[in-house]
């Protein structure tokens, strides 16, 4: 992914989980693609599964000369809905932006996420799936496993409850 002199970066806007198609046929017209991903816990049927999945989903980047090549042509690519604009021009994205999404990647080419939790000991928050849905309790920490303790206040007492860390968010 050599971007050359003169070339910027823009977004691409896909179809719905088009991401890969919009890149295959983006490339095949000669822009340079970036379309960062991240390591996805993934759950179904009680499997958990780790996947690969776009960053940033429905969205690509795209490096564009602007003078030399014919970016009009983005709209109609397969698998893109539209290029960004601002006006009728597109809206450039700062390369610092680009460059500090790759600084994160790992050896194998997906961003590494902070894994650091949001909150701290005595937050109060909320469930938002699974068994405990729409119940607050306080953050109590990280379990051994990367899973959150939270305190629940159920039958007049506090219980401790061990979540994964995406069901919940600040009361």
């Amino acid at each position: 992914m050599n971007v050359e002199f003169g070339t910027r970066w823009f977004l691409a806007q896909t179809c719905p989980h088009a991401e890969t198609k919009a890149s295959f046929h983006l490339d095949r017209q000669g822009f340079s693609i970036y379309c960062p991903r991240y390591l996805k816990q993934r759950r179904h049927a009680r499997r958990v599964d780790k996947i690969a999945a776009p960053l940033f989903p429905g969205y690509v980047f795209v490096a564009i000369d602007l003078a030399t090549q014919r970016w009009l042509a983005i709209d109609s690519t397969i698998g893109v809905a539209r290029l960004v604009r601002n006006g009728d021009r597109p809206a450039a994205v700062p390369q610092l932006v680009i460059e500090a999404l790759k600084l994160r990647e790992d050896e194998s080419g997906l961003v590494q996420l902070d894994r650091r939790p949001r909150f701290v000991p005595g937050d109060k928050v909320r469930i938002v799936g699974g068994a405990f849905g729409d119940c607050y309790g306080l953050y109590e920490g990280l379990s051994a496993r990367e899973r959150v303790a939270i305190l629940l206040d159920l039958l007049g007492r506090k219980v401790r409850v061990v979540l994964d860390s995406d069901v919940i968010e600040a009361a």
